[in-house]
């Protein structure tokens, strides 16, 4: 790691800003096809469901990030990722949202959520982002999530792509892109401000920005997967 003293509070954003655009996932071929309108039914259907896999790993990694803080302030902002995906009693979640996208690109939500379909590369991948959480110290972990900084605007690019360019796609199951739009947005907030605060040496910037760089390659492989199990012949 780079020793010397700690990057000013604006350029260590700057760092993790452009080190997460420059890698984040909307770059790949894969997701550059979907946003041109290029996916055959099956490359989309597949996508959908095979990204079910990294989405119930959501909440798992995050009840570990939980698990790793003793301040019960933070533990109340991050428990809402929880309820976010798993819903509530009264609130549908995140992945009931995409059980609802899956039967709107004609997939069987039984089928989806028995996970049987889902490619091992895939697993692999999803796996490999719960392994790192749980590896790695609190504020590294905090810092992987931070690739949401960079949803919004892909979730808004997907929602007119996908209206624009797959009419047979019922537009009511595009609900869970709809609501990560804004809730990405707060979450990504409130990470941003805790790595920028805790990450008080240079070896810790470093390594929060050496997290970040991580979880984007995990997506990119995970994209890789897909790309590779779903090519026609």
């Amino acid at each position: 790691m780079t020793a010397g003293p700690p990057l000013e509070r604006e350029a260590f954003l700057a760092r993790l800003k452009d080190e997460g655009a420059r890698r984040y996932h909307d770059h790949h071929p894969f997701h550059v096809r979907m946003h041109e309108g290029a996916l055959r039914r099956e490359e989309l259907q597949g996508w959908v469901l095979n990204r079910f896999y990294y989405q119930t790993r959501i909440p798992i990694k995050d009840a570990l990030i939980l698990s790793k803080s003793e301040d019960p302030a933070f533990r109340r902002v991050w428990i809402e990722r929880i309820h976010d995906h798993d819903g509530t009693a009264t609130n549908e979640g995140g992945l009931a949202k995409w059980l609802r996208l899956a039967a709107g690109v004609g997939l069987d939500p039984a089928e989806v959520t028995s996970l049987a379909r889902v490619l091992p590369a895939v697993r692999f991948a999803c796996d490999a982002y719960v392994d790192l959480v749980k590896q790695r110290p609190l504020l590294e972990a905090v810092a992987s999530s931070l690739t949401e900084f960079f949803s919004p605007h892909i979730m808004t690019k997907r929602i007119a792509a996908w209206e624009r360019h797959y009419p047979w796609v019922d537009p009511s199951t595009l609900a869970y892109f709809r609501a990560r739009v804004t809730r990405a947005r707060e979450d990504s907030r409130s990470a941003v401000d805790y790595v920028l605060e805790h990450a008080t040496t240079r070896e810790m910037q470093e390594r929060c920005i050496s997290a970040l760089v991580t979880k984007t390659e995990i997506l990119w492989a995970l994209l890789d997967a897909v790309e590779q199990g779903y090519r026609a012949s």
